[in-house]
């Protein structure tokens, strides 16, 4: 047989018996869920910025930096309402080697799913409760939301994942936004189709059962560049790719237009420090388009302590162990550039 079965998995009902959310908390969750929901459908004016690290490889570096992001979101809450990345499941783009915290909370040991669902549990729970920051993580597995469903604000769907019916299905049930990627190849009318999927019901088998969904108004798009069939990346953030996506949604009967423009990946061909210059030229564009700015709801930033990336062992505190990130003190000074633009 080609595949052994290890063993059963706790159900997330039991999970989360074991490790429950206080009333306090849940309703500080319900709060900022809404919050978001009102800058999707435009009644509140605030830039949404989903920033941390490409993959969440350590708690205490994780808290560490979301505790110095909580400190910037209270200087510019007028403007600007931050949800940090806590990707929990981010693989590396091969899929060998390191794949998230999911299955190995610790990076350099084997992988042990069950306890890597404990500890992303307790990464996302710490974090509310200690930084009063609810996050976004990555729907990498579909049938692993129901582990995080009650802790998390935001979910991206990623390039790889657009195209995938499961993914989908799951997203037309979820109650938060979800950011659906154009696919690696940069066909947005892929995208479009996920984001049509999304906001409509479905009738699907999830985790063992029959289930019907809603549907998801707050299904959206996110923009991140692409590569060719030569492997060369391309973005598309430029003044003419959203006036472009503006065009495209105008064409559709969807509900709540909206855009996140990612500023890593192939947008910046990987070049962390990039990431700047593209989250300045965003701005530019939506002052200069009513269209554009009414679109455009905020950024993906790809942040941590320090600049760059580094090897599994090499055990630099506070950096990336997948893509490069930009380091705090430049994401610091963007957060501060960004807020005074607006």
């Amino acid at each position: 047989m080609a595949m052994n079965i290890i063993r059963e998995l706790p159900h997330p009902t039991e999970i989360k018996n074991a490790h429950p959310l206080s009333a306090e908390l849940t309703a500080l969750k319900a709060a900022r869920d809404e919050e978001v929901k009102r800058i999707f459908t435009g009644e509140s004016g605030k830039f949404l910025l989903i920033i941390g690290p490409c993959s969440a490889d350590n708690e205490d570096s994780v808290l560490d930096y979301i505790t110095r992001l909580r400190a910037v979101q209270e200087k510019v809450q007028d403007k600007i309402f931050i949800i940090p990345r806590i990707y929990t499941g981010k693989p590396r783009t091969t899929g060998d080697g390191y794949k998230g915290m999911l299955h190995q909370p610790n990076p350099t040991a084997m992988p042990d799913l069950k306890s890597g669902i404990i500890a992303v549990r307790s990464l996302h729970m710490r974090a509310l409760a200690e930084t009063g920051f609810t996050s976004a993580d990555e729907m990498l597995y579909p049938e692993n939301y129901s582990y995080l469903d009650d802790l998390l604000s935001y979910i991206a769907i990623g390039a790889r994942s657009v195209e995938n019916q499961q993914h989908r299905l799951v997203s037309s049930g979820v109650t938060i936004p979800v950011g659906m990627k154009n696919p690696t190849g940069g066909d947005i009318s892929v995208m479009m189709n996920s984001i049509t999927a999304a906001q409509h019901a479905h009738a699907f088998i999830y985790r063992g059962c029959e289930v019907k969904s809603d549907g998801n108004p707050y299904a959206h798009a996110i923009l991140r560049g692409y590569v060719n069939d030569r492997g060369q990346s391309f973005p598309n953030y430029h003044y003419e790719d959203l006036i472009r996506l503006s065009d495209t949604y105008a064409q559709k009967d969807l509900k709540n237009p909206a855009l996140i423009v990612d500023t890593n990946h192939s947008n910046s061909g990987k070049q962390y420090n990039e990431q700047i210059r593209i989250s300045k030229e965003i701005l530019h564009s939506m002052r200069h388009s009513e269209d554009i700015r009414k679109l455009v709801k905020g950024l993906m930033i790809e942040s941590y302590i320090e600049d760059g990336c580094q090897k599994i062992g090499e055990n630099i505190y506070g950096k990336s162990i997948t893509d490069p990130c930009l380091g705090w003190e430049k994401s610091e000074r963007l957060i501060f550039e960004l807020a005074d633009q607006l």
